[in-house]
């Protein structure tokens, strides 16, 4: 006899301080939409409206600084524009019933300065460029910027700037704060042997490389409070040309460290062993972390019905679902069809691709 409940899906759940209306989360995803100032335009404020029935929005990543910038047309957190222009989307997600956290991602290394303000540097832990190239407005695809090493005024600088996008985001009413510390961003970046090549205190040792993710956490949580931040991690993720010599070890230390802190949730992206340095990020989370789990990744409605049944998980995120299906909860509830996504427009700008997904 299946005992499974049918509904868990969309039962009201509690993620640390964060009430949510359902387990069906949207989950970060650029979409280079930004204004002119790298601000939210009237057109992100539709585009997360139109997605508030999900039970937790997670914006896309917007940058603490400056030099935190990467791709083209993503938005910051640090301009008295940006702050307000964010503000209205918040208000708006709320409005429509929604609760909304803001994902806030550093690029480090995996930036080129064709889409940075003049004034702004790429920083890294070492000065190791990352292969690869990136989209540029200006001069299309261009090798990524060899990066600054930082110092340690720098990398006090940049835990600084992101108490104070924290601050920014909870101050205009979001209800929590997501550290990206995957795919071969800043955090990752300190974390990986590949590209964090310091001997000072945050390089070297598996204890040294995990501190700058871990301070730039101690640093959202005095702000926010534990339970409205949550952490995203994806272990042995090669995106952005990433490289650790032992995933497993790093994440099972890092995680040890982080569950004490009692976050909101940790937000762990599932891939396939066999392609993942032999790493099961879902097995790997259960054993280190004590709190509640969002899972993302290819989930259906049946798998994530499934795996939130099972304990395992506490919410299941959706990304290409959400950009195509705005009304995806209602879809989901009635076993109406699902949009494909139209992937030529994932990262253009305007309207088409983004706001004009039709809901039923």
């Amino acid at each position: 006899m299946n005992t499974m409940k049918p509904t868990i899906l969309f039962e009201a759940h509690r993620l640390g301080d964060i009430d949510i209306n359902n387990r069906i989360v949207m989950a970060p995803m650029t979409r280079s939409r930004a204004g002119q100032d790298d601000e939210p335009t009237q057109m992100t404020v539709d585009y997360y409206a139109q997605r508030a029935s999900a039970g937790l929005i997670i914006t896309e990543g917007v940058y603490p600084s400056y030099d935190g910038k990467g791709y083209v047309r993503t938005p910051g957190i640090v301009s008295e524009k940006q702050i307000a222009a964010w503000e209205n989307v918040c208000r708006k997600v709320h409005e429509n019933n929604g609760k909304i956290v803001m994902q806030i991602m550093h690029c480090g290394r995996v930036a080129a300065a064709a889409n940075k303000s003049d004034t702004a540097r790429t920083l890294a832990p070492s000065a190791r460029q990352a292969a690869g190239k990136m989209y540029t407005d200006t001069d299309g695809m261009v090798a990524h910027d060899v990066p600054e090493e930082m110092t340690l005024e720098d990398i006090e600088q940049t835990i600084n700037d992101f108490a104070n996008a924290t601050q920014n985001a909870i101050n205009i009413g979001f209800d929590g704060v997501e550290l990206h510390a995957t795919s071969g961003y800043l955090p990752a970046q300190f974390l990986s042997t590949g590209t964090n090549q310091r001997t000072d205190a945050y390089g070297g040792s598996l204890e040294k490389r995990l501190r700058f993710t871990l301070d730039v956490l101690d640093a959202m949580i005095n702000r926010a409070g534990a339970g409205r931040v949550g952490m995203r991690i994806c272990p042995g993720n090669p995106f952005n040309d990433l490289h650790d010599d032992n995933p497993a070890e790093t994440f099972a230390a890092l995680l040890d460290a982080v569950s004490p802190k009692s976050l909101a949730y940790l937000h762990v992206i599932r891939m396939d062993p066999k392609i993942n340095r032999g790493v099961d990020n879902i097995a790997l989370a259960q054993k280190h972390f004590s709190g509640p789990l969002i899972l993302n990744e290819s989930f259906d409605k049946d798998a994530a019905q499934k795996i939130i049944e099972s304990g395992i998980a506490s919410a299941v995120s959706f990304g290409r679902l959400f950009v195509s299906n705005p009304d995806l909860v209602h879809r989901l509830e009635t076993d109406a069809p699902l949009a494909e996504m139209e992937r030529s427009t994932l990262y253009t700008p305007g309207e088409k691709g983004y706001t004009d997904y039709p809901s039923l």
